[in-house]
């Protein structure tokens, strides 16, 4: 079991903002899913991966709802960092990592 968070690159995020952007990604996601407590019991692994630009992440929003994975696209509010609301990040699982591993392998770490 694991989660996977995929981030844009092309936002060059300060590192904190990023992060509040994946915990964000991280929860939601986490709330959707129906195997949160197995989840939890095997350790709540999460994996951070990069994607190029607004485009890459929307490809594997796409690809995530194909493959009835729960994930949650996150959009930033625009009150401190980001002048207009922006898509940050993309949330997939938690799920079995097979499942996952299926949309995401070609993906780096961040």
């Amino acid at each position: 079991m694991k989660q996977v968070i995929l981030v844009r690159e092309d936002l060059k995020m300060p590192r904190g903002k990023m992060i509040a952007q994946c915990a964000h990604a991280s929860l939601e996601a986490a709330l959707k899913s129906n195997k949160l407590n197995e989840w939890k019991r095997k350790g709540t692994k999460k994996v951070i991966l990069k994607v190029k630009d607004r485009e890459e992440l929307l490809k594997y929003y796409k690809l995530a709802k194909e493959n009835k994975l729960t994930n949650a696209l996150i959009k930033d509010a625009a009150k401190t960092f980001f002048k207009m609301p922006t898509i940050t990040c993309l949330a997939i699982g938690p799920d079995k990592e097979e499942k996952i591993d299926k949309v995401t392998k070609e993906l780096k770490m961040l």
